[in-house]
């Protein structure tokens, strides 16, 4: 079933209906936020939501932040640097509630406050490794994702 009032990409355009099960595509979410990552930026939830087609709302929000979860689990899988910490908000341009309570940022060795100049501190640095890392495997994306952030499911050869 589609979203209804979905938007058509960002483009301008007239609205269309949005493929719902974006929300739970980890494969394209994790393309967009590879690219992202390529260009050297983080990505808000409302633009990542956008990205997928979608108008900003919570419920979208909390879905498509369930799906984070899941790549990272792919990027932990492949040895790569974890996505969700270049989704942020954009009121301060740090990662929401849920990434700071799921372990990560302990993980990495944080046990300050989830907001504020450590805090921001702390993610810059996060997030750089994350450019670092895909300024440094340009090839590995070029190779694997060639497709799915304009065409999600297709192949090289368009199917």
């Amino acid at each position: 079933m589609a979203a209804k009032g979905a938007l058509d990409g960002g483009l301008g355009g007239a609205e269309s209906p949005a493929d719902v099960s974006a929300l739970g595509d980890a494969p394209r979410i994790r393309a967009i936020l590879i690219a992202a990552a390529r260009e050297g930026r983080s990505v808000s939830y409302s633009e990542l939501l956008g990205d997928l087609g979608f108008r900003f709302t919570r419920p979208k929000m909390r879905a498509v932040c369930r799906t984070l979860e899941e790549v990272d689990r792919l990027s932990a899988m492949d040895g790569e640097p974890d996505l969700a910490v270049l989704v942020v908000r954009e009121s301060d341009r740090l990662p929401g509630q849920g990434w700071w309570v799921g372990g990560t940022a302990l993980l990495l060795g944080y046990d300050g406050p989830w907001e504020g100049v450590a805090a921001a501190r702390f993610i810059r640095e996060q997030q750089q490794a994350v450019f670092d890392y895909w300024a440094r495997h340009q090839a590995d994306f070029d190779r694997e994702l060639p497709d799915q952030i304009c065409h999600p499911g297709e192949g090289r050869d368009g199917g």
